[in-house]
C-alpha cells in the first residue's frame, strides 16, 4: 500500500503544482478548478460554493459523503487549490489538494462513521477569502460542525525546525521531522486522541492555542483561522510552512524538494485518525 499510496500523490502533486495564482495565472487556475472538480464529482453530488468578497471572486468546491450515521455531525476536512505568486507550490498547496482527494477516495468507497464534508477552497492566498465565505455562510445557517480541518502543506521534511515563540524548541525539537495540529480550545480536546491515531503512522505534535490564535499570528495563516473567527472547533495539519520549508512561495517549491515517505506517512495518519472522530 504504500508504494501504491505514494505513486497517486506523487502522480497528484505532479498534476496540481503549477502556476495557479487568480491574478499572477487565472488560466493555471481554472483548469487545477476543472480537474479538482470532476475527481470530485466522480465520488458524488458536488457542490459549487460560489462567493466574492471584497472585490475577490471564486469557486469553493464542496463533496459531502453521508457517513455511516446521517445524524452525527458532519467533519469538515478542506485544502486551498490556489497556489502563491511565482510558484508552483508544490508543498503549498498541491500537497493538501493531493491529501484531500485521496482522503475522498477511501471514504467514498468506505464510509466513516459520521458525515464528511471534503471541500477544495479557492482564494486563500488572497487571506483566506474562500474559507471565510463559507464559514460565515455556515455560521449564519446554524450548521453544526464537529471539526473543520485545514490540510496546509503536509510534505517537507528539514534537519532544522523553526517556530513562532522563542524556546518552542525545547519541547518540540529541533529538526523538522514531524506533523503538526494547531487547534482552538474547543479542538484542543480531540488533540490527543487524534495525536496518537496519527502517531502510529508519523510522528505527530499538537498545538493548542488560546483566543483563536491571535497572541501568534503565524498559526492563522491558513483555512481553519476563518472558522476560529466564526465560532466553530478546528485545527489546521501542516508541516509549519515557512518555519521549516525554505522554499516557501518560491519558485523552488518543487516535488524534487518533497518527502514522499513522509507525506504518505501523513496521508495514512490522516484516514486512520480523522476517520475515528
Amino acid at each position: 500500500m504504500t508504494s501504491e499510496l505514494q505513486a497517486r500523490l506523487l502522480a497528484d502533486l505532479q498534476q496540481f503544482a503549477v502556476p495557479r495564482h487568480a491574478r499572477w495565472d487565472p488560466l493555471g487556475l481554472m483548469a487545477v478548478r476543472q480537474s479538482i472538480r470532476e475527481r470530485l464529482a466522480a465520488l458524488g453530488p458536488l457542490e459549487e460554493h460560489r462567493f466574492a468578497s471584497s472585490g475577490e471572486e471564486g469557486v469553493n468546491l464542496i463533496l459531502r459523503l453521508p457517513g455511516r450515521d446521517a445524524r452525527l455531525t458532519p467533519l469538515l476536512v478542506g485544502a486551498h487549490y490556489d497556489g502563491p505568486l511565482h510558484s508552483p507550490g508544490d508543498d503549498d498547496n498541491a500537497s493538501g489538494v493531493a491529501a484531500l482527494l485521496e482522503l475522498a477516495r477511501r471514504w467514498a468507497v468506505d464510509p466513516p462513521r459520521r458525515p464528511i464534508w471534503l471541500v477544495a477552497f479557492d482564494q486563500e492566498e488572497w487571506g483566506m477569502v474562500g474559507s471565510a465565505a463559507l464559514a460565515q455562510e455556515l455560521r449564519e445557517a446554524g450548521q453544526r460542525l464537529k471539526l473543520m480541518v485545514s490540510l496546509e502543506m503536509l510534505a517537507f521534511t528539514s534537519e532544522e525546525q523553526a517556530y513562532p515563540v522563542p524556546g518552542m524548541e525545547a519541547v518540540y525539537g529541533r529538526r523538522g521531522d514531524f506533523i503538526a495540529l494547531v487547534a482552538n480550545a474547543g479542538a484542543g480536546l480531540m488533540l490527543p486522541g487524534l495525536a496518537r491515531a496519527m502517531g502510529v503512522h508519523v510522528p505527530t505534535k499538537v498545538l493548542p492555542v488560546p483566543n483563536g490564535g491571535r497572541a501568534i499570528p503565524d498559526v492563522r495563516l491558513s483555512d481553519h483561522s476563518p472558522f476560529w473567527d466564526a465560532g466553530y472547533n478546528a485545527l489546521m495539519v501542516t508541516d509549519t510552512s515557512f518555519m521549516r520549508n525554505p522554499h516557501y512561495h518560491q519558485m523552488s517549491d518543487t516535488v524534487e524538494t518533497l518527502d514522499l515517505p513522509f507525506f504518505a506517512a501523513v496521508g495514512e495518519g490522516m484516514h486512520r485518525g480523522l476517520g475515528k472522530l
